[in-house]
């Protein structure tokens, strides 16, 4: 898992081959510091590629992509957004939505 901003963002979620799951959060975030561990512990048991985007520091982005509250997740396939999840699930709830929205 890795944290990604503007300079990489086209390239690790966009052009990426393989699905790509972006955790939107922020330091200060109490719901996103609880989902985080959930968020590294699958990203160590599936093939998609997660990654983490600070929405504090890489604003544009976030408005970019309509993010409106935090945490949200967004799982972008072909550098297009095939589904999203907003606020903290458990692991075993999560990785059921991600499997949901990539059927």
């Amino acid at each position: 898992m890795i944290n990604i901003d503007e300079s990489n963002f086209e390239d690790k979620v966009l052009k990426n081959s393989k699905p790509v799951v972006v955790d939107f959060w922020a330091p200060w975030c109490q719901p996103c510091l609880r989902f985080g561990p959930i968020f590294e512990e699958l990203s160590k048991s599936r093939n998609e590629v997660f990654v983490k985007l600070n929405v504090d520091e890489h604003p544009r982005i976030a408005s970019q992509f309509s993010v409106m509250s935090i945490p949200t997740i967004k799982i972008f396939k072909g550098g297009k957004i095939m589904g999203e999840v907003v606020g903290s699930l458990d692991k075993e709830s999560f990785s059921k939505k991600i499997d949901g929205i990539l059927k």
